[in-house]
């Protein structure tokens, strides 16, 4: 900026004029209002000298300043004032040449030369000026430490402030904040714990510090001995807390601040915020709207754009964006912070045509906001309109990779993924999971398998989630080999317990039929959560351990866990596979009257079952009936499955039928269990009419499946399918219907 203001000026004054010519407020209009150069504080006699100083034109410049007004003043404190005004606001060679013809200069006019070249990241002039100067005072050392601290060049910032003279309490500051803006905490700690002058400042430097790094109670301890708070110190502290998710420490001391300005209320806004409490961010807004002294900033409007995005209702979005632009925030965006989070804000709703035009607004968009455009045009199923931008975007990170490689997963094009995974630059354990899990969710285990392989061998560490996503896997195709494989390297590879890997590992164990590990590795938590406890729970209940499930569960309300509705779809399923009836009620009751849980279809299919085991089929279809929901064919499907277990009920079973076949005219398993009953009744007349029909309209039932893994090799096997040799050697190994020694005359 600074050489293009210099350019700027000298093609804007002719050569051979003292005056300023007319061409020249064009141009200061001109980059006030695009580049906000435009200093008011500088006279047009300021502006003459600043141009000629620009062409090196040193005696007009000095006959200039001779015919000012201004030189009733004192000439030395006019020459250091001018050349802190040109040097403050980015013309350092101005005022570098304005510096070296003054004939007569002080400590002043060279410790506002140092700090000019300081300003303006000159440290090599800076230090080259500090060397010459003839005098030194405080300042000038104050301000070559703090110059050399900023440059990361922290040694020698000590090196400079031990060999001060003379420190005052701004140099104990700014030694303390260089040390701590260079990662150097516990140095700063020494320096402030040393320091004999303390002002409020060292106390919230310090503090600062430690809250930064998430050190809260060391700065609490400082904060509970610091005498003279401000709002500084107490905006610090709540940051600090919310920072490290300690969100109520944080609103607590939020609510004792003596008084609050609006970075204070930002500050916790933004607490909120990042820690997903979105509606009490917007709560604490609507509260800070009472305090009419208070005015929202920049960083309020960027915090509630991000709640709001959370929040997911639609139309505040839009009325927040007309509430910065009426405040006139947009023009002092000066980072695009705020344009990032109002394309953040609307990619996230699905406001894709109002996302694109703020996006469209800055040609230097960052690569982040182009991510959440991606993002969000491949949520609101615009993939086209995504790889459209992923193809002309001039930046891309692994994010961008990442994101496009998931979209195609997600409308199951798994070649066009593994296309653009190939050409990626650059591949972190992200992308892998992510390649992973678009497999597995796209039923391609064997090559999410392989895949997992490659990544090992590539070098590349896998992430929790890529474990997670794998035992999910193994435990849904109850592939036990692979699943102890897994948890065997997970124990390799990952040190620290991981509570979401504990949970997969308990699913996956209880899937694969290992129930009694499953529940060895859920007695063996340090602590579990939610999805923990339904785990365990789930698991019995699938193995038909009714008092088991029980128990887990009373001992989970001990624990001062609360149930949710997948707590009591284990426990309500348990009861209804055990028969406990009574039990099964005092739940169902609990759930509604307690925890005011409100059944969903999975529950009153869970009582379908429990009163079809009970030989209560006319209650059951009675209560289906009642229901106050949309009934789809799984609880028809249920009740229907129910009747196959008894000759008596083939009406009831031709109604649960016919429900089905209304909504599913082709859905084999009901045809199927119909002819069941109607054989199962004896009425072989309907049984082959309804076989004739499945024929005609071509509703074939998809036949049974078993496998057994060997080697690494999976065998599969269908109902129906005709015994080969190999195939009978496995299954007389597995049933032991001959030893192993006669295996090998097997034929």
């Amino acid at each position: 900026m600074r050489a293009f203001c210099c350019t700027a000026l000298k093609f804007s004054i002719p050569t051979n004029s003292l005056n300023f010519s007319s061409k020249f407020f064009p141009f200061l209009i001109y980059r006030s209002e695009s580049s906000n150069t435009h200093i008011p504080e500088l006279t047009f006699n300021d502006y003459q000298l600043l141009s000629l100083l620009s062409q090196r034109r040193f005696r007009d410049a000095r006959n200039l300043l001779d015919e000012m007004p201004e030189r009733s003043v004192r000439l030395i404190v006019y020459w250091t004032s001018l050349l802190t005004k040109f040097s403050r606001n980015g013309f350092v060679d101005e005022a570098e040449v304005l510096f070296d013809i003054m004939p007569e200069r002080n400590i002043v006019t060279y410790n506002a030369m140092l700090s000019g070249f300081l300003h303006c990241g000159m440290l090599g002039e800076a230090m080259k000026l500090f060397d010459e100067m003839p005098e030194r005072n405080v300042v000038s050392w104050t301000s070559m430490m703090c110059g050399l601290a900023d440059a990361g060049r922290i040694f020698e910032a000590i090196r400079l402030f031990e060999e001060m003279p003379e420190r005052n309490v701004v140099s104990w500051n700014a030694m303390i904040a260089g040390l701590i803006r260079n990662g150097g905490l516990e140095y700063a700690r020494a320096v402030f714990d040393e320091s004999p002058l303390k002002n409020v400042v060292s106390w919230n430097t310090v503090i600062a510090g430690y809250a930064e790094k998430g050190r809260m109670e060391e700065a609490r301890a400082l904060f509970d001995e610091m005498e003279d708070k401000n709002v500084i110190t107490w905006t610090s502290m709540v940051s600090g807390y919310c920072r490290t998710g300690k969100v109520e420490e944080g609103y607590s001391l939020f609510l004792k601040t003596p008084k609050k300005n609006v970075v204070s209320w930002t500050a916790m806004i933004g607490g909120f915020t990042w820690n997903g409490l979105y509606e009490d961010a917007l709560l604490l807004f609507l509260e800070m709207e009472k305090s009419f002294d208070i005015t929202p900033n920049v960083e309020t409007f960027i915090s509630l754009a991000y709640a709001f995005a959370g929040l997911g209702i639609r139309r505040l979005s839009k009325q927040l964006h007309t509430r910065v632009i009426s405040t006139g925030l947009e023009c002092d965006d000066y980072d695009g912070r705020l344009l990032k989070s109002l394309i953040y804000m609307y990619s996230s709703l699905g406001f894709m045509d109002y996302a694109r035009y703020k996006f469209n607004q800055n040609s230097n968009c960052s690569v982040q906001s182009c991510n959440y455009m991606i993002n969000g045009y491949i949520r609101s199923g615009q993939l086209d309109k995504a790889r459209n931008l992923f193809d002309t975007t001039p930046i891309r990170d692994e994010i961008t990779w990442t994101s496009m490689i998931d979209g195609y997963f997600s409308v199951g094009n798994a070649a066009e993924a593994c296309n653009l995974f190939h050409h990626m630059p650059e591949k972190d354990a992200v992308a892998w999971t992510t390649m992973i899990s678009g497999h597995v969710q796209n039923e391609l285990l064997s090559e999410a398998m392989f895949l997992f392989t490659q990544m090992l061998d590539q070098g590349v560490s896998p992430l929790g989630s890529t474990f997670a996503t794998l035992l999910g896997a193994v435990g849904a195709v109850a592939s036990l080999d692979q699943g102890t494989q897994l948890h065997g390297l997970l124990v390799k590879m990952l040190l620290e317990n991981d509570l979401i890997l504990e949970n997969s590992l308990i699913s996956m164990y209880a899937k694969c039929g290992e129930i009694q590990i499953a529940y060895k590795l859920f007695s063996q938590m340090n602590s579990r959560d939610l999805i923990s406890w339904n785990s365990m729970i789930m698991g019995f209940s699938h193995h038909g351990l009714a008092n088991e499930a029980l128990k887990v569960f009373e001992a989970m309300l001990d624990s001062g866990t609360f149930p949710n509705s997948v707590t009591f779809l284990g426990v309500l399923s348990a009861c209804s596979h055990g028969g406990l009836i009574n039990q099964w009620w005092e739940l169902f009751n609990a759930m509604i009257d307690i925890y005011a849980i409100q059944p969903s279809l999975e529950h009153y299919i869970c009582m379908v079952n429990l009163l079809g085991r009970a030989g209560k089929l006319n209650e059951a279809e009675e209560l289906i009936l009642k229901l106050p929901m949309e009934l789809n064919h799984a609880i028809w499907g249920a009740l229907l499955g129910l009747c196959s277990f008894s000759e008596k009920n083939s009406e009831i079973a031709e109604r649960a039928a016919t429900r089905i076949l209304e909504m599913d005219p082709l859905n084999a398993p009901a045809h199927v269990l119909l002819c069941n009953v109607y054989a199962a009744n004896g009425r072989h007349i309907e049984e082959h009419k309804l076989r004739k029909e499945m024929g005609s309209k071509g509703v074939k039932k998809i036949p049974g499946c078993s496998w057994i893994v060997l080697n690494g090799r999976t065998s599969v096997f269908l109902s129906g399918d005709k015994m080969e040799a190999e195939t009978t050697k496995m299954l007389s190994l597995l049933f032991h219907f001959v030893d192993e020694s006669q295996l090998s005359t097997v034929a």
